[in-house]
Protein backbone atom coordinates (compact mmCIF):
# COMPACT_ATOMS: atom_id res chain seq x y z
CA UNK A 1 0.00 0.00 0.00
CA UNK A 2 0.95 3.50 -0.87
CA UNK A 3 1.39 6.45 1.74
CA UNK A 4 1.15 9.47 0.36
CA UNK A 5 2.91 12.53 1.80
CA UNK A 6 1.87 16.02 2.67
CA UNK A 7 3.48 17.05 -0.48
CA UNK A 8 1.28 14.79 -2.76
CA UNK A 9 -1.99 15.84 -0.77
CA UNK A 10 -0.67 19.94 -1.10
CA UNK A 11 -0.05 19.31 -4.97
CA UNK A 12 -3.59 17.39 -5.31
CA UNK A 13 -5.24 20.22 -3.46
CA UNK A 14 -3.49 23.30 -4.97
CA UNK A 15 -4.52 21.04 -8.45
CA UNK A 16 -8.28 20.78 -7.96
CA UNK A 17 -8.47 24.29 -6.48
CA UNK A 18 -6.73 26.25 -9.29
CA UNK A 19 -7.74 23.69 -12.19
CA UNK A 20 -11.69 23.92 -11.01
CA UNK A 21 -11.22 27.55 -11.43
CA UNK A 22 -9.94 27.95 -14.51
CA UNK A 23 -11.55 25.23 -16.16
CA UNK A 24 -14.53 27.23 -14.78
CA UNK A 25 -13.69 30.56 -16.11
CA UNK A 26 -12.85 28.62 -19.27
CA UNK A 27 -16.17 27.22 -19.56
CA UNK A 28 -17.60 30.49 -18.98
CA UNK A 29 -15.95 32.25 -22.31
CA UNK A 30 -16.33 28.86 -23.92
CA UNK A 31 -20.29 27.88 -23.44
CA UNK A 32 -21.91 30.52 -21.41
CA UNK A 33 -21.74 28.16 -18.30
CA UNK A 34 -22.03 29.52 -14.98
CA UNK A 35 -23.87 32.66 -16.01
CA UNK A 36 -20.86 33.42 -19.14
CA UNK A 37 -21.08 34.86 -21.95
CA UNK A 38 -20.16 31.96 -24.64
CA UNK A 39 -17.90 32.50 -27.50
CA UNK A 40 -19.99 35.50 -29.05
CA UNK A 41 -20.27 37.63 -25.83
CA UNK A 42 -16.57 36.87 -25.06
CA UNK A 43 -15.46 37.34 -28.29
CA UNK A 44 -17.21 40.99 -28.36
CA UNK A 45 -15.58 41.88 -25.20
CA UNK A 46 -12.33 40.88 -26.01
CA UNK A 47 -12.54 43.02 -29.11
CA UNK A 48 -13.42 45.88 -27.33
CA UNK A 49 -10.01 45.06 -24.55
CA UNK A 50 -8.12 45.01 -27.49
CA UNK A 51 -7.66 41.39 -28.47
CA UNK A 52 -8.47 40.60 -32.38
CA UNK A 53 -10.07 38.87 -33.79
CA UNK A 54 -12.59 38.34 -30.62
CA UNK A 55 -13.78 35.48 -31.43
CA UNK A 56 -10.43 33.55 -32.02
CA UNK A 57 -9.24 35.41 -28.98
CA UNK A 58 -11.97 34.18 -26.82
CA UNK A 59 -11.59 31.11 -28.25
CA UNK A 60 -7.46 30.69 -27.67
CA UNK A 61 -8.53 32.06 -23.82
CA UNK A 62 -11.24 29.74 -23.28
CA UNK A 63 -9.67 26.86 -24.33
CA UNK A 64 -6.31 27.69 -22.33
CA UNK A 65 -8.34 28.12 -19.12
CA UNK A 66 -10.93 25.08 -19.64
CA UNK A 67 -8.16 22.96 -21.05
CA UNK A 68 -5.35 23.90 -19.02
CA UNK A 69 -7.48 24.12 -15.48
CA UNK A 70 -9.31 20.48 -16.23
CA UNK A 71 -5.55 19.15 -17.13
CA UNK A 72 -3.66 20.88 -14.33
CA UNK A 73 -7.20 19.00 -11.91
CA UNK A 74 -6.65 15.78 -13.36
CA UNK A 75 -2.51 16.34 -13.09
CA UNK A 76 -2.21 14.93 -17.04
CA UNK A 77 0.45 16.77 -19.07
CA UNK A 78 0.91 19.30 -16.40
CA UNK A 79 3.85 21.23 -18.12
CA UNK A 80 1.65 22.02 -20.74
CA UNK A 81 -1.20 22.23 -18.88
CA UNK A 82 0.20 24.99 -16.55
CA UNK A 83 2.33 26.49 -19.28
CA UNK A 84 -1.25 27.15 -21.32
CA UNK A 85 -2.52 28.46 -18.30
CA UNK A 86 -0.17 30.70 -16.97
CA UNK A 87 -0.06 32.15 -20.27
CA UNK A 88 -3.88 32.88 -20.45
CA UNK A 89 -3.39 34.49 -16.93
CA UNK A 90 -0.75 36.74 -18.45
CA UNK A 91 -2.79 37.97 -20.97
CA UNK A 92 -5.66 38.69 -18.27
CA UNK A 93 -3.52 40.66 -16.32
CA UNK A 94 -2.20 42.56 -19.44
CA UNK A 95 -5.66 43.67 -18.90
CA UNK A 96 -6.14 44.65 -16.00
CA UNK A 97 -2.14 45.97 -14.77
CA UNK A 98 -3.69 49.78 -15.73
CA UNK A 99 -5.77 49.45 -12.72
CA UNK A 100 -2.89 48.64 -10.13
CA UNK A 101 -2.44 45.29 -8.14
CA UNK A 102 -5.90 44.62 -6.12
CA UNK A 103 -8.87 43.00 -7.61
CA UNK A 104 -10.77 45.85 -6.04
CA UNK A 105 -10.06 48.34 -7.79
CA UNK A 106 -10.12 46.13 -11.01
CA UNK A 107 -6.46 45.38 -10.82
CA UNK A 108 -4.72 41.58 -11.60
CA UNK A 109 -4.05 40.76 -8.42
CA UNK A 110 -6.43 37.33 -9.54
CA UNK A 111 -5.07 37.01 -13.17
CA UNK A 112 -1.72 36.78 -11.53
CA UNK A 113 -2.28 34.59 -8.98
CA UNK A 114 -3.78 32.23 -10.99
CA UNK A 115 -1.01 32.24 -13.42
CA UNK A 116 1.19 32.02 -10.74
CA UNK A 117 -0.05 29.31 -9.44
CA UNK A 118 -0.56 26.75 -12.44
CA UNK A 119 3.26 28.33 -13.68
CA UNK A 120 4.27 26.98 -10.55
CA UNK A 121 2.55 23.34 -10.77
CA UNK A 122 4.06 23.36 -14.29
CA UNK A 123 7.37 23.61 -12.38
CA UNK A 124 6.88 21.46 -9.13
CA UNK A 125 5.14 18.59 -10.81
CA UNK A 126 1.38 17.21 -9.99
CA UNK A 127 3.08 15.07 -7.36
CA UNK A 128 1.72 11.20 -7.11
CA UNK A 129 -1.84 11.43 -6.69
CA UNK A 130 -2.00 12.45 -10.30
CA UNK A 131 -2.50 10.98 -13.96
CA UNK A 132 0.87 11.89 -15.09
CA UNK A 133 2.10 9.93 -12.16
CA UNK A 134 -0.08 6.74 -12.83
CA UNK A 135 0.95 7.40 -16.55
CA UNK A 136 4.34 6.83 -15.77
CA UNK A 137 4.83 10.39 -16.45
CA UNK A 138 4.76 10.21 -20.19
CA UNK A 139 3.66 13.98 -20.69
CA UNK A 140 5.47 15.30 -18.03
CA UNK A 141 9.50 14.93 -18.29
CA UNK A 142 11.39 17.00 -17.42
CA UNK A 143 12.61 18.56 -20.36
CA UNK A 144 8.76 19.62 -20.88
CA UNK A 145 8.86 22.41 -18.63
CA UNK A 146 11.14 24.66 -20.01
CA UNK A 147 9.72 23.78 -23.67
CA UNK A 148 6.31 24.41 -22.55
CA UNK A 149 6.65 27.95 -20.38
CA UNK A 150 9.25 28.70 -23.07
CA UNK A 151 6.99 28.44 -26.19
CA UNK A 152 4.00 30.08 -24.05
CA UNK A 153 5.96 32.61 -23.30
CA UNK A 154 6.62 33.48 -26.66
CA UNK A 155 3.46 33.07 -28.33
CA UNK A 156 2.03 35.37 -24.94
CA UNK A 157 4.30 38.12 -25.43
CA UNK A 158 3.45 37.98 -28.90
CA UNK A 159 -0.13 37.86 -28.45
CA UNK A 160 -0.02 40.93 -25.66
CA UNK A 161 2.09 43.02 -27.47
CA UNK A 162 0.13 43.74 -30.45
CA UNK A 163 -3.24 44.26 -27.61
CA UNK A 164 -1.02 46.71 -26.48
CA UNK A 165 -0.28 47.91 -29.56
CA UNK A 166 -3.94 48.15 -30.79
CA UNK A 167 -5.20 49.88 -27.63
CA UNK A 168 -2.27 52.45 -28.09
CA UNK A 169 -3.78 53.20 -31.77
CA UNK A 170 -7.09 53.61 -30.69
CA UNK A 171 -6.17 55.59 -27.50
CA UNK A 172 -4.02 58.66 -29.80
CA UNK A 173 -7.12 57.98 -32.23
CA UNK A 174 -8.95 58.76 -29.96
CA UNK A 175 -6.69 61.72 -28.59
CA UNK A 176 -6.14 63.02 -32.52
CA UNK A 177 -10.57 63.40 -32.63
CA UNK A 178 -10.65 65.29 -29.64
CA UNK A 179 -8.37 68.20 -30.71
CA UNK A 180 -9.86 68.04 -34.08
CA UNK A 181 -13.36 68.88 -32.54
Amino acid sequence: MTCYNRRDLGLLLLRLSTGGVLAAHGAQKLFGWFGGHGLEGTGQYMESIGYAPGKLSATASGLAEAGGGTLLALGLATPAAGAAAAGGMAGAAAVHMPHGFFAQEGGYEYAATLGLAAAGLAIAGPGRLSLDHALGHVLDRGWMVPVALGVTAAATAVMVGARNRRVRQQAEGEQETLFEE
